[in-house]
Protein backbone atom coordinates (compact mmCIF):
# COMPACT_ATOMS: atom_id res chain seq x y z
CA UNK A 1 0.00 0.00 0.00
CA UNK A 2 1.70 3.01 -1.03
CA UNK A 3 -0.19 5.39 1.56
CA UNK A 4 -1.63 4.54 5.42
CA UNK A 5 -5.14 3.94 4.99
CA UNK A 6 -7.25 7.13 4.91
CA UNK A 7 -10.58 5.82 5.58
CA UNK A 8 -11.79 4.23 9.42
CA UNK A 9 -15.30 3.85 8.90
CA UNK A 10 -18.10 2.55 6.32
CA UNK A 11 -21.83 2.59 6.28
CA UNK A 12 -21.76 -0.63 4.96
CA UNK A 13 -25.60 -1.61 4.65
CA UNK A 14 -28.51 -1.23 3.67
CA UNK A 15 -29.70 -0.21 0.53
CA UNK A 16 -33.39 1.24 1.46
CA UNK A 17 -31.82 0.96 5.17
CA UNK A 18 -31.69 4.53 5.70
CA UNK A 19 -28.26 5.05 4.77
CA UNK A 20 -28.88 8.35 3.09
CA UNK A 21 -30.28 9.96 5.93
CA UNK A 22 -27.61 8.69 8.42
CA UNK A 23 -25.27 10.18 5.87
CA UNK A 24 -26.92 13.15 5.92
CA UNK A 25 -27.02 14.00 9.38
CA UNK A 26 -23.21 12.28 10.17
CA UNK A 27 -22.41 15.64 7.59
CA UNK A 28 -23.58 18.65 10.37
CA UNK A 29 -20.93 17.19 12.21
CA UNK A 30 -17.70 19.49 11.74
CA UNK A 31 -15.54 16.77 13.44
CA UNK A 32 -16.74 13.63 10.97
CA UNK A 33 -14.99 14.02 7.60
CA UNK A 34 -16.99 12.31 4.85
CA UNK A 35 -16.48 11.79 1.47
CA UNK A 36 -17.42 14.05 -1.47
CA UNK A 37 -20.41 12.30 -2.72
CA UNK A 38 -22.15 9.73 -0.58
CA UNK A 39 -21.97 5.97 -2.65
CA UNK A 40 -18.10 6.23 -3.75
CA UNK A 41 -18.67 2.08 -4.55
CA UNK A 42 -14.42 1.57 -4.31
CA UNK A 43 -14.98 -2.11 -2.43
CA UNK A 44 -17.79 -3.54 -4.73
CA UNK A 45 -15.96 -2.23 -7.92
CA UNK A 46 -15.46 -5.14 -10.13
CA UNK A 47 -12.98 -3.36 -12.93
CA UNK A 48 -10.72 -3.09 -10.11
CA UNK A 49 -7.32 -4.81 -10.11
CA UNK A 50 -7.56 -6.45 -6.52
CA UNK A 51 -4.33 -7.53 -6.65
CA UNK A 52 -2.96 -4.57 -7.19
CA UNK A 53 -6.26 -2.04 -5.73
CA UNK A 54 -5.99 1.63 -6.34
CA UNK A 55 -5.91 3.22 -2.94
CA UNK A 56 -4.73 6.85 -4.08
CA UNK A 57 -8.00 6.96 -6.22
CA UNK A 58 -10.13 5.67 -3.61
CA UNK A 59 -8.11 8.21 -1.09
CA UNK A 60 -8.60 10.91 -3.55
CA UNK A 61 -12.71 10.96 -3.11
CA UNK A 62 -12.45 11.88 0.39
CA UNK A 63 -10.60 15.63 1.97
CA UNK A 64 -7.80 15.65 4.12
CA UNK A 65 -9.44 14.41 7.22
CA UNK A 66 -7.18 16.16 9.51
CA UNK A 67 -7.41 13.62 12.76
CA UNK A 68 -10.99 13.61 12.10
CA UNK A 69 -13.16 9.92 11.91
CA UNK A 70 -13.02 9.38 7.71
CA UNK A 71 -15.83 7.24 6.25
CA UNK A 72 -18.59 7.03 3.63
CA UNK A 73 -21.48 4.79 2.92
CA UNK A 74 -21.93 2.54 0.17
CA UNK A 75 -24.71 0.10 1.16
CA UNK A 76 -24.37 -2.26 -1.15
CA UNK A 77 -20.81 -3.74 0.52
CA UNK A 78 -22.52 -5.46 2.77
CA UNK A 79 -24.45 -7.12 0.29
CA UNK A 80 -21.88 -7.50 -2.79
CA UNK A 81 -19.26 -10.64 -2.43
CA UNK A 82 -15.99 -10.37 -1.60
CA UNK A 83 -16.77 -6.19 -0.62
CA UNK A 84 -16.16 -6.65 2.92
CA UNK A 85 -13.16 -9.23 3.16
CA UNK A 86 -11.74 -6.78 0.68
CA UNK A 87 -12.40 -3.73 3.43
CA UNK A 88 -10.87 -6.08 5.27
CA UNK A 89 -7.88 -5.89 3.34
CA UNK A 90 -7.38 -2.55 3.09
CA UNK A 91 -8.31 -1.40 6.85
CA UNK A 92 -8.77 -4.61 9.49
CA UNK A 93 -9.73 -1.80 11.77
CA UNK A 94 -12.53 -0.23 10.13
CA UNK A 95 -15.62 0.57 11.66
CA UNK A 96 -18.80 -0.83 10.23
CA UNK A 97 -22.05 0.76 10.39
CA UNK A 98 -25.29 -1.55 9.29
CA UNK A 99 -28.07 0.37 8.74
CA UNK A 100 -30.96 -2.42 8.86
CA UNK A 101 -34.43 -1.94 7.87
CA UNK A 102 -37.41 -4.05 8.00
CA UNK A 103 -36.32 -6.53 5.34
CA UNK A 104 -39.98 -6.50 3.70
CA UNK A 105 -40.43 -3.18 3.55
CA UNK A 106 -36.80 -2.72 2.60
CA UNK A 107 -37.64 -5.38 -0.34
CA UNK A 108 -40.98 -3.46 -1.54
CA UNK A 109 -39.17 0.05 -1.50
CA UNK A 110 -36.34 -1.06 -3.48
CA UNK A 111 -38.50 -2.82 -6.28
CA UNK A 112 -39.78 0.56 -6.31
CA UNK A 113 -36.85 2.37 -6.73
CA UNK A 114 -36.03 -0.40 -9.82
CA UNK A 115 -39.36 -0.03 -11.28
CA UNK A 116 -39.39 4.05 -10.92
CA UNK A 117 -36.62 4.48 -12.71
CA UNK A 118 -37.36 1.91 -15.56
CA UNK A 119 -34.21 -0.84 -14.59
CA UNK A 120 -37.15 -3.47 -13.29
CA UNK A 121 -40.80 -3.47 -15.80
CA UNK A 122 -42.20 -6.49 -13.62
CA UNK A 123 -44.80 -6.58 -10.72
CA UNK A 124 -43.71 -7.09 -7.30
CA UNK A 125 -45.10 -10.16 -6.90
CA UNK A 126 -43.24 -12.14 -9.60
CA UNK A 127 -39.89 -10.34 -8.90
CA UNK A 128 -39.92 -11.98 -5.08
CA UNK A 129 -40.97 -15.49 -6.92
CA UNK A 130 -39.97 -16.17 -10.65
CA UNK A 131 -37.70 -13.23 -10.23
CA UNK A 132 -35.28 -14.52 -8.32
CA UNK A 133 -33.89 -16.64 -11.01
CA UNK A 134 -32.58 -13.54 -12.50
CA UNK A 135 -29.52 -13.59 -10.35
CA UNK A 136 -28.30 -17.19 -11.45
CA UNK A 137 -27.84 -16.04 -15.10
CA UNK A 138 -25.66 -12.63 -13.45
CA UNK A 139 -22.36 -12.24 -12.91
CA UNK A 140 -20.92 -12.81 -9.70
CA UNK A 141 -23.88 -15.81 -9.78
CA UNK A 142 -26.23 -15.23 -7.32
CA UNK A 143 -26.03 -11.77 -7.34
CA UNK A 144 -27.54 -9.01 -8.97
CA UNK A 145 -27.41 -4.85 -8.05
CA UNK A 146 -31.14 -4.27 -9.24
CA UNK A 147 -32.86 -7.51 -8.97
CA UNK A 148 -31.89 -8.42 -5.34
CA UNK A 149 -35.21 -7.29 -3.61
CA UNK A 150 -35.39 -10.60 -1.64
CA UNK A 151 -31.75 -11.25 -0.92
CA UNK A 152 -30.52 -8.25 0.07
CA UNK A 153 -32.73 -8.73 3.44
CA UNK A 154 -31.11 -11.62 4.46
CA UNK A 155 -29.42 -9.49 7.53
CA UNK A 156 -28.45 -12.85 9.48
CA UNK A 157 -26.06 -13.84 6.94
CA UNK A 158 -24.20 -10.14 6.04
CA UNK A 159 -23.73 -9.78 9.69
CA UNK A 160 -22.07 -12.90 9.92
CA UNK A 161 -20.09 -12.35 7.38
CA UNK A 162 -19.07 -9.25 9.12
CA UNK A 163 -18.79 -10.66 12.39
CA UNK A 164 -16.24 -13.16 10.21
CA UNK A 165 -13.78 -10.42 9.00
CA UNK A 166 -13.95 -7.79 12.21
CA UNK A 167 -14.26 -7.74 16.22
CA UNK A 168 -17.88 -7.61 17.31
CA UNK A 169 -16.57 -3.95 18.65
CA UNK A 170 -16.09 -2.69 15.18
CA UNK A 171 -19.72 -3.58 14.05
CA UNK A 172 -22.24 -0.76 15.26
CA UNK A 173 -25.99 -2.77 14.23
CA UNK A 174 -28.77 0.23 14.52
CA UNK A 175 -32.53 -0.26 13.03
CA UNK A 176 -33.58 2.87 10.57
CA UNK A 177 -36.53 2.61 12.24
CA UNK A 178 -35.10 4.01 15.33
CA UNK A 179 -32.76 6.53 13.36
CA UNK A 180 -36.51 8.00 11.94
CA UNK A 181 -38.21 8.16 15.28
CA UNK A 182 -35.54 9.53 17.26
CA UNK A 183 -32.47 11.03 15.33
CA UNK A 184 -30.29 11.79 18.41
CA UNK A 185 -29.85 8.83 20.27
CA UNK A 186 -28.90 6.90 17.10
CA UNK A 187 -26.58 9.99 16.28
CA UNK A 188 -24.97 9.70 19.69
CA UNK A 189 -24.35 5.55 19.49
CA UNK A 190 -22.52 6.27 16.06
CA UNK A 191 -20.38 9.17 17.43
CA UNK A 192 -19.59 7.40 20.56
CA UNK A 193 -18.80 4.19 17.73
CA UNK A 194 -16.62 6.61 16.25
CA UNK A 195 -14.96 7.57 19.57
CA UNK A 196 -16.29 11.39 19.60
CA UNK A 197 -17.81 12.94 22.10
CA UNK A 198 -21.36 13.55 22.79
CA UNK A 199 -22.74 16.51 20.28
CA UNK A 200 -25.78 18.23 19.93
CA UNK A 201 -28.12 16.43 17.87
CA UNK A 202 -29.01 18.17 14.23
CA UNK A 203 -32.69 18.94 14.45
CA UNK A 204 -34.67 15.79 12.85
CA UNK A 205 -35.89 16.02 9.15
CA UNK A 206 -36.96 14.18 6.00
CA UNK A 207 -34.15 12.78 4.25
CA UNK A 208 -34.67 10.89 0.33
CA UNK A 209 -38.53 11.17 0.34
CA UNK A 210 -40.00 9.40 -2.17
CA UNK A 211 -42.43 11.10 -5.27
CA UNK A 212 -45.56 10.53 -6.29
CA UNK A 213 -45.61 7.35 -8.92
CA UNK A 214 -47.83 4.56 -10.16
CA UNK A 215 -46.01 1.41 -9.66
CA UNK A 216 -49.05 -0.89 -10.82
CA UNK A 217 -48.05 -3.28 -7.54
CA UNK A 218 -48.91 -3.22 -4.35
CA UNK A 219 -47.06 -5.07 -1.31
CA UNK A 220 -49.89 -7.66 -0.96
CA UNK A 221 -50.77 -9.82 2.80
CA UNK A 222 -49.84 -13.18 0.86
CA UNK A 223 -46.85 -11.28 -0.53
CA UNK A 224 -45.66 -10.43 3.33
CA UNK A 225 -46.65 -13.50 4.16
CA UNK A 226 -44.44 -15.32 1.84
CA UNK A 227 -40.94 -13.05 2.48
CA UNK A 228 -41.82 -13.19 6.74
CA UNK A 229 -41.76 -17.18 5.96
CA UNK A 230 -38.65 -16.67 3.46
CA UNK A 231 -36.68 -14.43 6.38
CA UNK A 232 -37.71 -16.49 9.01
CA UNK A 233 -33.98 -18.63 9.49
CA UNK A 234 -32.16 -16.29 8.54
CA UNK A 235 -33.80 -13.57 11.12
CA UNK A 236 -32.96 -15.83 14.08
CA UNK A 237 -29.35 -15.97 13.06
CA UNK A 238 -29.63 -12.61 13.33
CA UNK A 239 -31.38 -12.36 16.71
CA UNK A 240 -28.65 -15.08 17.94
CA UNK A 241 -25.73 -12.30 16.37
CA UNK A 242 -26.77 -9.13 17.71
CA UNK A 243 -29.94 -9.30 19.45
CA UNK A 244 -31.81 -7.64 16.50
CA UNK A 245 -35.06 -9.06 15.32
CA UNK A 246 -37.62 -8.30 13.15
CA UNK A 247 -40.21 -10.74 13.25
Amino acid sequence: MAEPPRVNFLIAGVQKGGTTALFDYLGDFPDIALSQVKEVHFFDDEGQDWSRPDYAAYHARFPDPAGRPCGEATPIYAYWPQSLARVAAYNPHMRLILMLRDPVQRAWSHWRMEYARGAETQPFAWCVRHGRQRLFEAEPWGHHRAYSYVERGFYGEQVARALELFPREQVLILRSEDLRAAPAPALAAVRDFLGLPPAPAPAPRAVHVGSEFDYGSQLTAVDEDLLRDIYKGDDARLQMLCGVSFR
